[in-house]
């Protein structure tokens, strides 16, 4: 239960940082923060995305999301874990890193490390992109 509090606090400061860096700078307005030190979009995009996934760990001025592990119901001999690294300030391509990592059931029972294709990491790389383009586009359209 402890990883539903942590991921509940750092969607929470992800948002109000979101929030803030949304805001108009008029009077009497709260000022967003001078940096967040990732992407706001990819940030976001990246819990979106990841969001059926337990959230081990994520620090939103880091840009780091590390998730725990997550078997699907319907092949509970497998389970994967993902580890996104926001590395820019630009919503851009390469301002991105994810490690899937997965795990099979041996014979005994016993977890054991399993090869994941590098297509894997791409493919939820640019799963987070499209997100991340996509909430921007909202963004852009939200205010015209």
């Amino acid at each position: 239960m402890g990883w539903m509090r942590n991921a509940s606090i750092a969607v929470l400061a992800g948002a109000a940082v979101l929030s803030l860096a949304a805001c108009s700078h008029g009077r009497g307005r709260a000022q967003a923060p001078a940096t967040l030190g990732v992407n706001g979009y990819l940030w976001r995009a990246t819990l979106d995305t990841l969001a059926f996934m337990p959230l081990e760990t994520a620090d939103p001025w880091g840009g780091t999301v590390i998730t725990d592990w997550y078997a699907n119901p319907e092949k509970p001999d497998e389970r994967f874990k993902a580890t996104v690294y926001i590395l820019d300030t630009r919503l851009r391509a390469d301002g991105l890193k994810v490690t899937v990592f997965k795990q099979v059931k041996d014979a005994s029972g016993n977890w054991v490390d399993a090869p994941v294709s590098d297509q894997t990491d791409t493919d939820m790389e640019n799963a987070i992109l499209t997100r991340a383009r996509q909430l921007r586009l909202s963004n852009i359209s939200g205010k015209g």
